[in-house]
């Protein structure tokens, strides 16, 4: 495997980690899939995990602002989900610090009691899958809103919903691109063919 494994081995790495699953799945929202995905099933192994944080750091080293800034930026991810990832590439870049935003009663993302954003930080935003980008796109504002400057998105996986936010002006590195095919109940042909659905989360 190289330094950077290409997208069919880390599809390889998933299925084998069990983290990335082929059938007939319903979820939460009651939408059914063909894949489903639980990226901590594969953080779970150490060797896995540090793989997959160090290739994605690799590629955020490429991109001359994000070198130029280590070690003086911060990881920040937009829930507790992320952490293995976030905490490997802050690991791999030597980055100066590492934290996270959480939900509050209201719905809307804010930092830990005593955690501070600094005017002029230099924040790479990491999580460990991009679906909507509704929490990533929250984030964002909230660290800009602080005065810091975010360099980078980074994701293990880019798993595109409909209606997905965009990144456009903020360059997103990633390690592998998915697209599920995604139907209603009534309109799903793994129903109709008489396949069990297992139950899984978003």
């Amino acid at each position: 495997m190289d330094l950077i494994p290409n997208e069919t081995e880390v599809r390889a790495l998933l299925e084998q980690t069990g983290a990335l699953r082929k059938g007939h799945f319903r979820h939460a929202s009651g939408t059914h899939s063909d894949l489903y995905l639980q990226i901590p099933l594969a953080m779970r192994y150490y060797g896995e995990s540090k793989m997959l944080s160090v290739a994605l750091s690799r590629k955020l080293r490429k991109d001359d602002a994000v070198r130029r800034a280590v070690p003086n930026v911060s990881v920040v991810v937009p829930a507790t989900g992320g952490l293995p990832v976030a905490f490997g590439v802050a690991e791999a870049l030597r980055a100066s610090q590492t934290y996270w935003a959480e939900k509050t009663d209201g719905g809307a993302l804010e930092l830990r009691q005593f955690v501070t954003i600094h005017p002029g930080e230099k924040v790479i935003l990491v999580d460990d899958i991009l679906r909507t980008g509704r929490k990533l796109t929250q984030l964002r504002k909230l660290v800009e809103a602080a005065g810091a400057t975010v360099l980078a998105l980074a994701v293990l996986v880019h798993q595109p919903f409909e209606n997905c936010a965009t990144f456009d002006d903020l360059p997103l590195f990633k390690l592998l691109t998915l697209d599920p095919h995604y139907w209603t109940a009534k309109q799903c042909p793994l129903c109709a063919q008489g396949q069990p659905a297992v139950d899984v989360g978003e």
